[in-house]
């Protein structure tokens, strides 16, 4: 059974509808259910909440209604077509999938279509006139696709510009372009600045205290890389300790490397991490999400080694790819391989581990590829996602809470991550990301535990693959609730630090020395204050004289323990009322 039910069953509603989507259909008809509705709306909700089920409880309400005749959806993937069919024919409205620009009048056997975007671009005055034959209500899933370009834009601004309901939904409404949305209302802040404004937001907090989704606990793993250039120099460098941006770039991409032992030790260690949710989740499956088809064979390869089971490969042109997609969802195998098309064309439950084994680091995938772990069946459960021990990802786990709008009127990025990216990861992905081949030869990679991340906190202390401090955070029950993961998870680290001590000094009551403790300090300021970085986009330089301002004593380096518990103290403060 579904979590979270609402406490009441309101005019007409299906009992089995969650608070959050019987508070949306309230938004949109009126506690009492008698308003007509606007014609359009927006809902953002985190993924896994739900969004499809309210879509079309809503469409169901407007066709009784008589509101509407016929209603259109307009998808990302082809995956998510047939998706959005057979949910729909669960609850009665029959949607034609496989429509076609060529096919002419939709059949008196179907109630309405399911498009994609680029299908909605190729032949925008059929759909235009089709909306305009009949009183429309169209669904836009992920509505941010429709800014993808220009040109997309306007295709669907002709094409429903006559519909007589618009509902757009979005998981992730923000992008990191400036293209406006089509039917996405925009307000000007005392910024000056215009963000979009949706008419009902249901984040990832409200969702995780609501039980609809799981918590996610982030294992970074960082580790020693060695690379040559063309120019034959060899290069080494550590991951996850303070490097320029091109250093980052390739030491993150020698830890991808299937020639490497970083990306073979992390999907052990996942493996290891999924044995042990399978216990409280008997069909628990893991995905890791791979840049091009060449690794993604070779990351399956040494599944079979590590498992001796065979893993399901998705590859983003592959016809049989929704079919391969549905087997996996519908069996209780170990792991599925995928080549990124992974953003929003992947609903499958049973997810609990994934390994984010690929360099596509914008937001917006970022939060999509984590939104596949988060679906929550029961109470309790929990998702691990291993990741390389990069600034830019370890920025994006410590926002998982922040919701974010759709900004208009900044500049334009210019660093080249930008969601151009997502469009690709449903088309076919031959080649690494950059260029036709990797710029450097990886000579060694190698992987190190670094910390788990969760709920804007760092646990752990560096530990090598395979340890008994490893297993520790590997070993986390299956099923906690929120609040008994950060017990836990603090519970180790003191261990872990504890053992560290008794190791050095051969005392077991002995604790940690100043020395040691003051490190471990300095360590998790530094991480409270990169993750506000990313949170906010001030410089950390700037964050830290705030700090220093607010609480006294001098810079970090000559601070004392006592004056930098008082800045983590301060940070976390902020950080609360930020959520709050």
């Amino acid at each position: 059974m579904p979590p979270a039910f609402p406490e009441r069953a309101a005019w007409g509603t299906a009992s089995s509808l969650r608070a959050w989507q019987q508070q949306a259909l309230e938004a949109y008809f009126g506690t009492d259910g008698r308003r007509p509705g606007p014609r359009d709306f927006l809902t953002v909700a985190t993924p896994g909440a739900g969004k499809t089920t309210f879509a079309l409880r809503l469409a169901r309400e407007l066709m009784e209604r008589r509101a509407v005749a016929a209603l259109t959806i307009v998808c990302p993937t082809e995956h998510l077509k047939r998706q959005w069919a057979e949910s729909a024919a669960r609850v009665g409205i029959k949607i034609n999938p496989e429509y076609q620009n060529g096919d002419g009048p939709v059949g008196k056997d179907f109630d309405g279509i399911a498009v994609t975007y680029a299908t909605v671009a190729a032949r925008p005055a059929l759909h235009r006139n089709r909306t305009e034959a009949r009183k429309s209500l169209v669904i836009f899933d992920e509505v941010h696709h429709a800014g993808d370009g220009l040109s997309w834009g306007d295709a669907v601004r002709e094409a429903f510009e006559p519909a007589t309901r618009r509902l757009a939904l979005s998981g992730t409404p923000f992008r990191t372009d400036i293209n406006p949305i089509p039917f996405v209302q925009y307000e000007e802040g005392a910024d000056g600045i215009r963000r979009s404004q949706a008419d009902y937001t249901y984040g990832y907090g409200p969702a995780l205290a609501d039980g609809v989704v799981r918590p996610v606990i982030f294992l970074a793993y960082a580790g020693e890389m060695r690379w040559r250039t063309r120019a034959g120099d060899e290069i080494t460098a550590t991951l996850g300790e303070p490097l320029t941006q091109d250093q980052t770039s390739q030491a993150w991409r020698a830890a991808l490397d299937p020639k490497g032992d970083w990306i073979r030790q992390v999907l052990a260690a996942a493996d290891r991490r999924l044995t042990e949710l399978r216990r409280a989740i008997p069909d628990a499956g893991g995905l890791v999400i791979a840049t091009d088809h060449e690794t993604a064979r070779a990351y399956a390869k040494m599944l079979r080694a590590v498992t001796g089971q065979g893993a399901t490969i998705v590859l983003s042109d592959d016809p049989g790819a929704s079919k391969k997609i549905k087997q996996f969802a519908d069996t209780d195998d170990r792991w599925m391989v995928a080549v990124r098309m992974v953003s929003e064309g992947v609903d499958i439950p049973r997810l609990a581990v994934g390994v984010y084994a690929t360099s596509t680091s914008t937001p917006l995938f970022f939060a999509q590829a984590i939104g596949r772990f988060v679906r929550a069946r029961r109470r309790g459960e929990t998702a691990s996602v291993f990741l390389p021990s990069v600034p830019t990802l370890m920025g994006h786990a410590a926002e998982m809470e922040t919701e974010r709008d759709h900004v208009l009127d900044r500049p334009v990025r210019e660093d080249g991550l930008d969601d151009d990216l997502i469009a690709e990861a449903n088309r076919a992905q031959d080649t690494p990301d950059v260029g036709e081949e990797l710029p450097f030869e990886t000579v060694e990679a190698s992987a190190t535990f670094d910390r788990v991340l969760y709920d804007g906190g760092e646990f752990g202390m560096q530990a090598a693959p395979g340890s008994a401090e490893e297993e520790e955070f590997l070993g986390i029950p299956g099923l906690l609730e929120p609040e008994q993961v950060t017990q836990l998870l603090r519970k180790r680290q003191a261990d872990q630090i504890a053992n560290e001590r008794r190791k050095k000094t051969g005392d077991p009551r002995a604790d940690r020395t100043a020395a040691e403790d003051l490190a471990a300090l300095r360590r998790e300021l530094n991480g409270l204050v990169n993750s506000w970085n990313h949170r906010t986009g001030q410089p950390q330089g700037v964050i830290h004289k705030q700090l220093r301002d607010t609480c006294g004593g001098p810079a970090v380096p000559q601070a004392g323990a006592d004056d930098i518990r008082k800045r983590i103290e301060k940070i976390r403060e902020w950080a609360a009322k930020r959520r709050s």
